[in-house]
C-alpha cells in the first residue's frame, strides 16, 4: 500500500495504453495500405483470425508471428505473480508481517504517493486479490483444457504485454488502499468490514464469471464432437447465451468482471478505473476486428448482432 495522493507512473501507463487502443479502434480501417507504416499498425493490432485472413502481410513479419495457443503462459505467470501477492496480503492482514522490502519499492515507483481507500478497506483488498487469483486459475485451466487453437498467431510485442500486463494489474491492486501491518487482523475482524458493494462486486464478478465461462465452452465446441473430441480447427458461427446479441460475449463479460473489482472498491480505486478503461478500448477493438471478421467471412451472420455491447456497439 502507498501513502499519499495523486495519480502515480502506474496510473499514467494505464491511461496511455487505453489511448493507443482507442486510436487503433479509430483508425483500424484508416491507416490501411501497403506503406510501411499501415502494415506496421495493422499487424501490431491484428492477432488470430484477423490476422490470418484479410490481412495480407510480407515474409518477414510472418517470420515475427508467434503461436496464439501460448496465452497460456499468461496465465501461468498471472496465477504465480497473484498467489504470490494474495499470500504476502494474506501475511500482512493476519500476522502483521511488512510487505517485502523489494515490493515496498516497486509500489513506491510505480504509484507514487496514492492514497484514495481509507482505513477500513482491507476486506476490498483481499477480496479482489481472491478475485484475480480465482480468474487467473480458471483462464489458465480453460486454455489447458477447454479451448481449441488453431493456427492463429500473435505479434511479439502482444505477447510480450501479455507477460507483462498481469504483474501490472496485480500492483495496481495495491497502489491505492490502508496500509497494511499496521495491525493484525481475525477473519472475523474483515467480515465485520463487509459492505453492500462487497456483496455486490462479487455477485457481479460471479455471474460475469459464469457467463465468460460459458462463451469459452461455446467457442470450442465448434470444434469438438459430442464426445469432446477435437474434429476441426474451422471458424464457425457461434450460438448460444450471449452470443445470440454480440459476436464477442468473451470480451464484455472480462469487461464485467473489472468493473465488479470497481464496484468492490466501492468505485473510490482510481488507478483500478484506467484499468477498466484500458479494458474497455482494448477488448473494444479487439472485439470490432473478430465483429468484422465474422461478417466479412459468413453470408448468413446475424445481422442484429452487435460486436461488444448489446444493441449499442
Amino acid at each position: 500500500m502507498v501513502n499519499g495522493s495523486g495519480v502515480g507512473l502506474l496510473g499514467a501507463a494505464w491511461l496511455v495504453f487505453a489511448a493507443i487502443f482507442l486510436i487503433c479502434v479509430i483508425f483500424h480501417n484508416v491507416w490501411t495500405g501497403s506503406g510501411i507504416f499501415a502494415l506496421l499498425f495493422q499487424d501490431f493490432m491484428r492477432y488470430g483470425k484477423s490476422k490470418q485472413y484479410f490481412f495480407q502481410r510480407p515474409p518477414w513479419l510472418r517470420g515475427l508471428d508467434l503461436p496464439k495457443r501460448w496465452f497460456s503462459h499468461f496465465y501461468v505467470v498471472s496465477v504465480i505473480w497473484n498467489t504470490l501477492l494474495l499470500g504476502i496480503t494474506c501475511q500482512s492482514l493476519f500476522f502483521g508481517h511488512p510487505f517485502p522490502i523489494w515490493l515496498q519499492r516497486l509500489l513506491s515507483f510505480l504509484c507514487g504517493n496514492v492514497l484514495h481507500l481509507k482505513s477500513g478497506d482491507e476486506l476490498s483488498i483481499l477480496l479482489v486479490q481472491m478475485m484475480l487469483c480465482m480468474q487467473a486459475v480458471r483462464r489458465l485451466t480453460e486454455c489447458l483444457f477447454t479451448s481449441v487453437f488453431s493456427n492463429g498467431v500473435v505479434h511479439p510485442v502482444q505477447y510480450c504485454w501479455g507477460l507483462v500486463y498481469y504483474v501490472l494489474v496485480g500492483l495496481t491492486v495495491h497502489c491505492e488502499g490502508p496500509i497494511l501491518a499496521t495491525k493484525v487482523y481475525t477473519v472475523q475482524d474483515l467480515f465485520a468490514q463487509g459492505k453492500w458493494y462487497h456483496a455486490a462486486g462479487i455477485m457481479l464478478f460471479f455471474w460475469a464469471t459464469v457467463h465468460h465461462h460459458k462463451s469459452h465452452v461455446i467457442l470450442a465446441s465448434l470444434r469438438k464432437n459430442k464426445l469432446g473430441e477435437v474434429i476441426n480447427f474451422k471458424h464457425s458461427i457461434p450460438y448460444g447465451d450471449w452470443f445470440e446479441v454480440v459476436s464477442c460475449p468473451h470480451y464484455l463479460t472480462e469487461l464485467l468482471i473489472y468493473l465488479a473489482i470497481s464496484v468492490t472498491f466501492e468505485g473510490r480505486h482510481l488507478t483500478w478505473w484506467f484499468v477498466v478503461l484500458y479494458v474497455l478500448f482494448s477488448h473494444a477493438m479487439m472485439a470490432v476486428l473478430c465483429h468484422e471478421f465474422y461478417v466479412k467471412k459468413f453470408d448468413t451472420y446475424p445481422k442484429e448482432r452487435k460486436a461488444f455491447i448489446p444493441f449499442i456497439f
